[in-house]
């Protein structure tokens, strides 16, 4: 099978690329990841990042963009996706306390179906990253259930982060499983730095490797045990050791 390449979502190292955007990715890239996943340009604007990441030799796996801006700033969203060359686009967070029934969540489902069918006409695909909240069950069935089964696989996929799913209550693998061909991109995350928590990696991987539907892994850091950047390179040493970089 073909290697997934690995990306590092750049809200990992916030600090750095809000004071050294160029700097910081020429620094990721030097470690060794393939990609990064934006949520946000640091000290530059789209046309900067863009110059900055063709310098350093990165592809763009995907772009986070919350809810208000899919609303509101479409184009935008669609432009700036078009720069980086990017055909994932991500909705990153949903706010919990809409999370109420069943009809509910399967609202949100609808409305991020028809801004992923609106995407889909510029040659996009819109995924939904979840958090503990989403693998919350109501009515049987969790909140992320709901919401995908609201949209068609086409329109609405899922960034399934590992570690929120473990919190939620369902083993990541067991998501990916009953959803996994709708995975495109698989957030891989621990506590503290990847290989130290409670994750079942090799579960992961077995899981997402046998469904064939992930196109990019991709780090992300919450907690840190070092400064970002040594936590985000030990991630990648550690996923190296793994053989999944």
């Amino acid at each position: 099978m073909k290697k997934i390449p690995l990306a590092l979502q750049l809200y990992s190292v916030r600090g750095d690329t809000g004071t050294d955007f160029a700097g910081t990715v020429a620094a990721v890239a030097k470690m060794g990841y393939t990609g990064v996943e934006l949520a946000g340009y640091g000290n530059l604007d789209a046309q900067g990042a863009k110059a900055a990441l063709d310098a350093a030799g990165l592809k763009v796996s995907g772009t986070h963009a919350g809810i208000n801006a899919l609303r509101n700033d479409f184009d935008t969203v669609v432009n700036d996706a078009l720069l980086f060359g990017t055909r994932h686009v991500i909705c990153p967070w949903w706010h919990p306390g809409q999370y109420l029934s069943a009809a509910a969540c399967s609202r949100i489902g609808e409305e991020l179906g028809g801004i992923g069918a609106a995407l889909r006409a510029f040659g996009l695909q819109l995924s939904f990253h979840n958090h503990a909240s989403e693998l919350k069950v109501i009515e049987g069935r969790t909140a992320f259930d709901w919401m995908l089964s609201a949209a068609a696989p086409r329109d609405l996929a899922a960034e399934l982060d590992v570690y929120w799913s473990h919190v939620g209550g369902v083993p990541p693998e067991k998501f990916l499983a009953d959803h996994g061909a709708r995975v495109r991109l698989l957030h891989l995350k621990d506590e503290k730095e990847i290989g130290l928590g409670p994750v079942d990696f090799t579960k992961v991987f077995a899981a997402a490797e046998a469904i064939g539907a992930v196109e990019w892994y991709v780090v992300e850091q919450e907690w840190y045990n070092h400064a970002p950047m040594e936590s985000v390179r030990r991630c990648f040493e550690q996923l190296k050791a793994w053989g999944k970089a």
